[in-house]
């Protein structure tokens, strides 16, 4: 096993006073200063607010009074999320030296869980264009092999997360941009259902599909961070006001007796993907049935459909945020991120009036699919990371994405490791379930995770 801890496993020694939360975070930032140069995971590193906060942390560490398990873990945040004094730049130009006066409401809950901020992570430009090389910073890289791309938009958060630099990270998911890092990095990622997470304080894509949720190693350490992030917020119209569950309630307990459908079409029809994501599926289809789960295969609309939908609401819904800055500074905006963006210029109401209504369709369809269900399973990437050179620039427009259906709809869901393919690279599946199922999911994902030896392996580089 790396001796990189997860967050349960430092939440315990903490607690035992086995593990200093200032030498943890030391670690940490001398693992950044080494490794960071080569994957380009942070945009800022705030040493100094680290060591405060885990000096805070040892203090109530050694009286007693440690606020939960989060208490002197070292996190950062992607760089949408405002930080109160700390620059904010959505990685780019046009925020360069944005520097927010409040706290992204999730930035303030994880701070009042006591987590130990060592910085702020790189995206793709306002958490959509990328990877672009004509902005201030340079993309991430993906850790198993730094020519290789990481997905977005929580990019840095994906590569930190696989190097060890930090044992967990915000993200934000409009189309995939948790799950897709999450899978092409190898590790766990969760768009909670919509709504779960408050948005407020967090640099919008598209209002009706954002999503906030975590990123980590392990399915348990989502659920850990989750719980200290998920919670009414009146800030953000969209938040759910109901009670937040403890989301570790399914951890331990397998997955005897759930009903899991297979969208097996998506995969190997709509958009074929790769011979080790397909078997890495059927695997774990394999040993779900083992452990008393019932399996089955389904059908859905065409992945293209939910695609389609999705993505004309995204780009047109990030159209209308960026239109004025678009007419006073297109050119400040990265080519990837305003060529994308600015097609939605071409899209007519009647074009958004058949997209919305069409979504009510694919949200009931997944509803109807989801009544005898608890899980649906598909993939979260067509396959290994590819290499991050001469991506071409409208790749997100050529085929179905796996992910963006639970966008769609809101449902949640989760993307974990499930072996590794060509080169070494990871591959995944991706669990989603109901509305406010979370913790159901989180029991499903970490049962497959012990059984099985992808946590045990870390990128080279990590070691």
């Amino acid at each position: 096993m790396s001796a990189i801890l997860t967050i349960a496993d430092a939440a315990k020694r903490i607690a035992a006073k086995e593990l200093s939360p200032v030498e943890l975070a030391k670690t940490h930032l001398d693992r950044i200063k080494r490794l960071d140069p080569q994957l380009n995971a942070f945009l800022l590193v705030t040493e100094e607010r680290a060591l405060a906060d885990a000096k805070a942390a040892e203090a109530r560490q050694m009286a007693g009074t440690l606020r939960g398990k989060l208490d002197g873990v070292p996190i950062a945040h992607k760089d949408i999320y405002n930080t109160a004094g700390i620059r904010t730049t959505a990685h780019s130009k046009l925020l360069e030296h944005n520097v927010p006066t409040r706290d992204a409401h999730t930035v303030k809950k994880w701070a009042d869980a006591g987590t130990v901020m060592l910085g702020k992570l790189a995206t793709h430009e306002f958490a959509f264009g990328g990877p672009s090389f004509d902005l201030p910073w340079p993309p991430a890289r993906n850790p198993w092999n730094r020519d290789h791309f990481t997905a977005g938009s929580s990019s840095g958060t994906g590569a930190a997360v696989a190097a060890g630099l930090i044992l967990g990270g915000t993200g934000s998911d409009t189309g995939g941009s948790i799950r897709g890092p999450a899978a092409l990095c190898g590790i766990a990622g969760i768009k909670p259902t919509y709504g779960l997470s408050s948005r407020a304080g967090i640099l919008p894509l598209a209002f009706s599909l954002d999503h906030a949720g975590p990123m980590a190693w392990t399915a348990e350490d989502c659920a850990l961070l989750l719980q200290a992030m998920a919670g009414y917020d009146p800030e953000d119209p969209a938040s759910a006001n109901r009670p937040v569950p403890d989301f570790t309630a399914g951890i331990g307990k397998g997955v005897k007796g759930l009903r899991i459908g297979v969208v097996r079409h998506f995969f190997e029809t709509d958009h074929r993907a790769s011979d080790a994501t397909r078997a890495g599926i059927d695997a774990a289809m394999d040993f779900f049935r083992k452990e008393g789960a019932e399996v089955r295969d389904i059908t859905l609309s065409p992945a293209a459909e939910y695609h389609a939908v999705g993505y004309l609401l995204m780009v047109t819904e990030a159209f209308t945020l960026h239109a004025p800055w678009m007419r006073e500074r297109f050119m400040d905006y990265g080519e990837l991120f305003r060529d994308r963006v600015a097609l939605a210029a071409t899209v007519s109401g009647p074009d958004i009036i058949q997209a919305t209504r069409r979504r009510r369709m694919l949200c009931q369809e997944m509803a109807t699919a989801m009544e005898n269900l608890d899980i649906i399973v598909s993939a979260s990437q067509p396959g290994e990371a590819p290499r991050i050179a001469g991506l071409p620039k409208w790749a997100n427009m050529e085929k179905p994405s796996f992910t963006m259906p639970c966008n769609v709809t809101g449902f949640p869901a989760i993307s974990i490791c499930t072996g590794y393919g060509e080169g070494g690279l990871p591959v995944s599946m991706q669990l989603s379930g109901k509305p406010f199922t979370e913790p159901m999911l989180f029991g499903a994902a970490h049962a497959y995770e012990s059984a099985m030896p992808w946590r045990a392996k870390r990128p080279a580089m990590a070691d």
